[in-house]
């Protein structure tokens, strides 16, 4: 009998506002970090910017035809902040609000449910004057950008997520500097931001279950984090579900798992319990006080309710993976990366494995329903001189990924549903545009689109409900539906240019 995902399982593909939309200075649209920061040289990988990067504010009907001709069941995206409230706060900007009206009206009538998420890391900059996430106000303000987009949205977009990766909001942002708004700050610090992201997720989650005009379902997007057992003894098994929620985890913590506290104190954003405990069990993670001591703020216990408002699914984005094996002494150890191990061109490591031991042990410890709400491959892809692009690698990885993931639920998780990471080759944040993840192939310049051959491969794969991940061989498949800018000019309606 051929294998295939079950019933009801939702294919689909994502993007975030900042890496697409463009258009950063129009129709009223506020600052963003990311507006501030890529303008700051030296940031960026060849002082890259999202000025225009695809240009998707003006091009989202064609983008969206390309969804359609895919078979795409839903979408993921992003709102920018700054686009509809400029400054973060207060009087709103109806044309900002207004491009996700066309653009959801646009998924709808092409038969594709929306999933929107309300925050991928573009803060609006007089926000972060005002001390960004290191203001407790943000959650108030969080939750009034929610509570507009709610109103608004609600009667249409039924399946919202409040915010993407705050491990990398943190970690990338307030400790590492790599991401905007670039800041090197001390644990305490991280950790107060650590405090006001699980509140203003709380306090977003009942905004938009209270300004919506239908039933909503919500989740949140973290980092999965995943530690794969070296093999599938009980003993290793259970060794990788310890190191999946342990604290301090992460793949530099290998020389600290049995020495205690890193004195590095920035691998906190690793540990997937901090972020996920609060939120689904209103309480804070065993053994995090004595970890962090005062530098530790008050969770109160008000704190913790507002924190745990019940929310409906778990969003996690899995790329990477470490593998475990027991060890007496500290329960687990993290296993020293195989010489020649595959990478991805973003020198990520390609661990398969990680879409079958993530889901499952986050399904286990949190009884939620599962979206994996990104995966996928940063490649090195080009249009060829047949005018294709042929990237077998990223259509080997997502058979390998995705064949694991059906392990996941053959294991008993409930997973609901996958987005590809991402929809179209876009802005990657400190590497501008050197990577490139997408099924459409981007040429910046020009902004045309040329899907790429995992297009084709990922709609034989939606139309067959995951059949195609089983497949012995892999062949390159045929075009099966447009290429290029001519057929997105065609696709798109004139009145559709803002």
């Amino acid at each position: 009998m051929m294998k295939t995902f079950p019933t009801g399982f939702r294919w689909g593909a994502a993007t975030s506002a900042y890496q697409i939309e463009g258009a950063w200075q129009e129709d009223g649209k506020g600052l963003s970090i990311w507006d501030v920061f890529s303008h700051t040289p030296d940031k960026i990988f060849a002082d890259d910017t999202g000025d225009i990067a695809c240009d998707h504010y003006h091009q989202y009907a064609g983008d969206v035809d390309l969804m359609r001709q895919i078979g795409l069941h839903t979408y993921r995206f992003s709102l920018s902040w700054p686009r509809i409230l400029p400054e973060g706060t207060g009087v709103v900007n109806t044309k900002g609000l207004d491009f996700y009206d066309r653009l959801t009206d646009c998924l709808l009538a092409a038969g594709i449910e929306p999933y929107a998420t309300l925050f991928h890391w573009d803060l609006p900059y007089p926000l972060y004057q005002r001390g960004g996430w290191l203001n407790r106000n943000i959650a108030d303000w969080f939750a009034e950008y929610a509570a507009v987009v709610g109103a608004r949205l609600g009667d249409r977009i039924t399946h919202w997520m409040t915010i993407n990766e705050p491990q990398a909001i943190v970690g990338c942002g307030y400790q590492i500097g790599w991401h905007a708004p670039g800041l090197d700050l001390p644990i305490r610090d991280a950790l107060a931001a650590t405090h006001h992201i699980l509140l203003a997720h709380g306090q977003a989650t009942a905004a938009l279950r209270e300004q919506a005009p239908q039933p909503c379902q919500v989740g949140w997007a973290p980092v999965g984090h995943a530690f794969v057992p070296g093999d599938e003894s009980p003993q290793n098994i259970e060794a990788a579900r310890l190191a999946t929620f342990r604290l301090g985890n992460g793949e530099q913590m290998r020389d600290h798992l049995t020495t205690g506290r890193n004195k590095d104190e920035k691998l906190h954003i690793r540990w997937n319990a901090l972020w996920n405990d609060p939120v689904f069990f209103g309480k804070l993670p065993e053994g995090i006080e004595a970890y962090f001591g005062s530098e530790l703020p008050s969770f109160s216990d008000a704190d913790l309710a507002t924190i745990s408002q019940p929310i409906d699914f778990f969003g996690c984005n899995i790329y990477v993976g470490h593998t475990v094996e027991a060890c007496p002494e500290a329960g687990f150890k993290i296993l020293p990366e195989p010489r020649g191990v595959p990478r991805s061109y973003f020198h990520w490591l390609v661990i398969p494995e990680a879409l079958r031991w993530g889901p499952r042990f986050f399904h286990e410890r949190y009884g939620k329903p599962i979206y994996i709400t990104e995966n996928g491959l940063s490649s090195m892809d080009w249009v060829c001189a047949d005018g294709r692009v042929h990237d077998l690698h990223r259509i080997d990885y997502l058979m390998r990924y995705l064949r694991q993931l059906h392990l996941a639920i053959e294991d008993g998780a409930q997973v609901a549903g996958y987005f590809q990471w991402s929809f179209m080759d876009n802005f990657e944040w400190q590497c501008g545009y050197r990577e490139r993840f997408g099924l459409i192939h981007v040429d910046y310049e020009t902004q045309e689109r040329t899907p790429k051959d995992s297009a084709y491969w990922y709609s034989r794969v939606i139309a067959a409900n995951g059949a195609p991940v089983w497949d012995e061989a892999i062949t390159m498949p045929e075009p099966s539906f447009h290429r290029g800018s001519h057929a997105l000019e065609q696709a798109r309606p004139a009145e559709t240019t803002v």
